[in-house]
């Protein structure tokens, strides 16, 4: 997997925004898909849901059983062929197969609550989950569940990068009520996080996500000071420190 700019924002004649639109495109028709089978308590639904909990926070060619999965086929049909042979359509079955991995983890043991809704984002089911779990008087910002967020934001590799968030959706499934994510939106920032010269707009958004829930409706004032810092990424925590927030992959 390269994490190098590539050439000219362009995939074999197709350019990089259209790209990230097929690979939300695939991610969002395979879950929902899924999803729906999977409430119905189809065998079948139920088998694949646990194969794909395997493959979450990992690459999609370290399971060989995963390796025909309908949201790669779904993607395959939509790229281009002539974008069989780019690096980029790699980086887009690596977003793809993340995406709905993490999504199989996020679903589990939840039926008929949807953990899969558009327009939920990362930086403000963080935010959600920190209010939930927060004692009187605590510090939203100062929490560790930011830390895990800031984490991921400074990951220097794909596989941190999957390690990371497959935590963070763990922590997700701890409580009760649903905090869903749009994988759909994730797959597509994971997809422009693997190339450098679109990496630190991702890092943004996730920033920005996380602060500007912080006006979401709890106290009726609008937002607090902090929704209008933009950028959860503390450049002062370094990029691999572990902190007290262990148990990533190795070599991290």
């Amino acid at each position: 997997m390269s994490t190098t700019s590539k050439t000219a924002g362009r995939v074999d004649g197709t350019d990089e925004r259209s790209v990230r639109e097929l690979v939300e495109q695939a991610t969002h028709t395979y879950v929902a898909q899924l999803q729906f089978r999977y409430f119905k308590d189809e065998p079948a639904a139920v088998a694949e849901m646990a194969q794909l909990r395997r493959g979450a926070g990992r690459r999609a060619h370290e399971i060989p059983e995963l390796w025909g999965i309908d949201a790669l086929e779904k993607l395959a049909e939509l790229m281009p062929k002539s974008a069989s042979g780019s690096g980029r359509r790699e980086d887009a079955e690596e977003a793809v197969f993340l995406a709905s991995t993490l999504w199989a983890l996020h679903q589990q043991s939840r039926p008929g609550q949807n953990t899969h809704v558009r327009g939920k984002d990362l930086g403000g089911a963080v935010r959600a989950l920190i209010r939930l779990k927060k004692t009187e008087g605590a510090d939203e910002e100062e929490s560790p569940l930011r830390k895990r967020l800031v984490r991921v934001g400074t990951a220097e590799s794909f596989p941190s990068v999957a390690v990371r968030l497959r935590e963070i959706v763990t922590l997700l499934r701890t409580v009760p009520e649903p905090l869903p994510l749009d994988y759909a939106r994730l797959a597509g920032q994971l997809y422009r996080w693997q190339d450098r010269s679109t990496r630190a707009g991702v890092q943004r958004e996730w920033g920005r996500e996380f602060h500007l829930a912080a006006s979401a409706p709890r106290t009726g004032k609008g937002k607090t000071p902090d929704a209008e810092k933009g950028d959860a990424i503390d450049p002062t925590l370094d990029a691999d420190e572990d902190g007290t927030y262990g148990g990533y992959a190795a070599g991290e």
